[in-house]
């Protein structure tokens, strides 16, 4: 079986059981957690040490969770460990937290600058996005001065590039190819 048949099964399930109990906003932070603390390295390490028993590492985890997770968040991940799948659990983690995205209409949008947005006009473009795809809109910024200027924008699957970067790497192609056809 796949990595993404895993991941995907396992959220299933832990989607529909909390969706059943009504505690899906509870479950989606702990999902968010458990994708945080999977980007510690010392983390990574601990899932996926096949010297580390499993019984250690779910009393690893109970250790320093506990307490800010959900009972069936431990329970999904007692289980987890328990088949020898916790390599998966940054995975499962994050199919979930896009099923409860999904479930919930909101749609991840992302847009790249040069130089951090003003607020405002951040939230223009959540309304306008908003407004064009009939969907709740989650806009995370990123500020990345190698695009020079403009703005990139993803929606879903859809891209929107028009950073200074682009366009003055598309010129600079035009003009290599009518140098060499001249």
């Amino acid at each position: 079986m796949n990595e993404s048949k895993i991941s995907v099964r396992y959220s299933r399930a832990l989607f529909l059981s909390a969706l059943n109990k009504n505690i899906l906003d509870r479950i989606y932070r702990d999902m968010i957690l458990i994708s945080e603390i999977s980007a510690i390295p010392e983390f990574r390490e601990l899932i996926a040490s096949p010297i580390i028993l499993p019984s250690k590492k779910t009393k690893i985890i109970h250790n320093t969770l506990g307490e800010n997770l959900d009972a069936l968040t431990l329970s999904l991940i007692d289980l987890v460990v328990k088949n020898g799948r916790e390599s998966y659990l940054p995975a499962i983690a994050r199919v979930f937290i896009s099923q409860t995205k999904e479930h919930k209409g909101i749609t991840e949008t992302i847009l790249t600058t040069a130089v951090k947005v003003d607020e405002k006009i951040k939230k223009q473009i959540a309304d306008f996005i908003s407004d064009s795809f009939k969907t709740k809109v989650e806009l995370k910024e990123i500020v990345d001065d190698n695009i020079i200027g403009g703005f990139m924008l993803r929606i879903e699957d859809k891209y929107i590039d028009a950073s200074i970067r682009t366009k003055l790497n598309k010129i600079k192609k035009e003009l290599l190819a009518k140098t060499l056809t001249d």
